[in-house]
């Protein structure tokens, strides 16, 4: 017994094993299985490999590089700086930009001050005071531009004053322009030149049009029919972004530049364009704010003939602008669209298990159905045959044909 068995499984390992198909005559289920399979090719044709390209291999480690550089000048005329004419080095900060760049719109300027004691401002909250002991000596104003010095100051008729300080003298004036004093940098113009390189495929391009004209970056300005001008006006990228220059000019605020490069490279490259997008990015349309806008001071220092320091304090408004790069590239590659094909079989194999979930449970034949599919197979043991018992009605003959 122990060899038959042996050599039984042997033999097992030569056949040949199918699947036993049931073809089930029913409509509804037939409709819903041809739905499900329509489905799933749609998806994977339109969805996987038309609209997201899933037969290509992608990179999205962008490496980019941006220059930015303005050009423009501005004439003011005020009462403590007189006539003045500003060009790129008095409003640009820094004045090498690269991703971030700001450009001075308005300002408040404290000329000629000098370290020494003077009278807080009144618009500072702790720097209020009634007597000298509300002054501790050594102490620093807070949100104020000094330190205390024990005394009160006040005029001859009023009661409360401020604390005198140990500061830069006279102390900054609170009140700004009505109106930008650089309300004419809408009209400047700003260079913007990005070089971007998808390292997995070794690709590099520009946004500036390769040409020999010496003369095209002097005239000519970004549009739609010019999407390879890298230059641009101010106002423009203000109004793009959907807020008003002057407005903006006043107050300051922040504007994101952003150039986005998807890039097919199973096409030519002339087809891997820059797509710009322009958006306000401070909290200027949040309701009730009153941190909106941007500004920050800086000082120039200088030193009389006595050999005291002393500076001018500018407080400066303006529109920083954050210029943003991303972007990915995709090319033909034979593996990503062989698992992608290969999902859409596994997917097909879903919908065929989903079918034969509603044939074989939740129609009204599914008992039917069921049983026409699961063949069960009992095991029984064989009855052993009893030797035949002659009498006398059988003869040998019919004997030998059993």
């Amino acid at each position: 017994m122990g060899q038959v068995a042996w050599k039984g499984l042997f033999l097992s390992l030569f056949d040949y094993k199918t699947e036993k198909y049931v073809i089930a005559k029913n409509k509804k289920v037939g409709i819903l299985y041809r739905v499900v399979q329509l489905s799933i090719l749609a998806y994977l044709v339109g969805w996987v490999f038309v609209v997201k390209k899933g037969y290509q291999d992608t990179d999205t480690s962008l490496q980019s590089s941006v220059i930015t550089k303005l050009k423009g000048v501005a004439f003011t005329n005020t009462s403590e700086l007189g006539e003045r004419l500003w060009d790129v080095a008095d409003y640009v900060i820094p004045p090498q930009g690269e991703n971030v760049f700001f450009v001075m719109t308005n300002l408040i300027v404290t000329p000629n001050q000098r370290q020494a004691t003077c009278p807080e401002s009144v618009s500072i909250p702790d720097a209020l005071c009634y007597k000298d002991g509300d002054c501790l000596a050594g102490e620093a104003v807070v949100a104020g531009n000094g330190v205390k010095t024990g005394r009160c100051s006040k005029d001859r008729d009023s009661i409360r004053g401020t604390c005198e300080i140990l500061a830069w003298c006279p102390v900054e004036k609170r009140s700004k322009p009505k109106k930008p004093l650089l309300a004419s940098a809408e009209n400047f113009t700003v260079y913007i030149k990005n070089s971007i390189r998808f390292p997995k495929f070794k690709f590099s391009k520009m946004n500036v049009l390769a040409t020999d004209d010496e003369s095209y970056l002097k005239t000519c300005r970004y549009s739609t029919e010019h999407p390879y001008c890298p230059i641009f006006l101010l106002g423009n990228i203000v109004r793009w972004a959907g807020s008003d220059f002057q407005e903006m000019a006043l107050e300051g605020g922040v504007i994101g530049i952003q150039i986005e490069w998807n890039c097919d490279l199973d096409k030519a490259p002339s087809e891997c364009n820059p797509h710009y997008s322009f958006s306000r990015l401070d909290n200027k349309f949040a309701e009730k704010s009153i941190s909106s806008g941007y500004n920050f001071r800086f000082a120039k220092y200088y030193r009389d003939a006595e050999g005291v320091d002393y500076r001018t304090l500018i407080k400066a408004y303006g529109i920083r602008f954050d210029v943003m790069v991303n972007g990915k590239a995709g090319k033909f590659n034979i593996i990503p669209t062989i698992i992608n094909i290969g999902s859409g079989l596994a997917l097909m194999g879903a919908g065929a298990f989903f079918c034969d979930l509603v044939l074989l449970y939740l129609i009204k034949k599914s008992n039917f159905y069921r049983g026409k599919k699961y063949e069960e197979v009992k095991s029984s043991s064989r009855k052993s045959l009893s030797s035949p018992t002659l009498n006398g009605n059988q003869s040998p003959d019919q004997l030998g044909g059993l």
